[in-house]
């Protein structure tokens, strides 16, 4: 297991205080960002929940702060990235969705939500390797 994926693990553990999936996704990659959790924290919070409205899923606006902070801003990766989960996850995009066809499956809202984080933070991880930005 990676560095990324293991901090990603360590902080979905954490329960007080609860970290959203984009503060998790953005919290993963801090060390190699020189950017402080605190800060991380602060700037991911209002993204949670799909924007608190159950819009965009966070672990997608998570990735996309990470990628822009490492310098990865074209728009066909951005694109492929948006593209590529939707085709995983049944064409949806929205919190409100995802967690609507999770609660559906039977499956527990932290266990999905952790796997998401999970499945964006190696996603983005393969992202970067693949650019040398990591």
């Amino acid at each position: 297991m990676s560095k990324y994926l293991e901090r990603a693990h360590e902080i979905r553990a954490i329960e007080t205080p609860h970290h959203n999936c984009t503060q998790s996704v953005l919290m993963s990659f801090t060390q190699s960002l020189n950017l402080d959790d605190e800060t991380a924290y602060k700037i991911g919070v209002a993204f949670g929940a799909g924007m608190k409205s159950g819009l965009v899923c966070g672990v997608v606006t998570g990735a996309l702060m990470v990628l822009g902070l490492f310098g990865v801003d074209d728009q066909p990766t951005t694109q492929k990235l948006i593209s590529d989960f939707k085709a995983k996850h049944s064409n949806m995009l929205d919190c409100a969705d995802l967690l609507r066809a999770c609660s559906q499956a039977g499956i527990q809202r932290k266990t999905h939500c952790d796997d998401l984080v999970y499945e964006m933070v190696s996603y983005v991880e393969a992202i970067l390797k693949e650019r040398g930005k990591i």
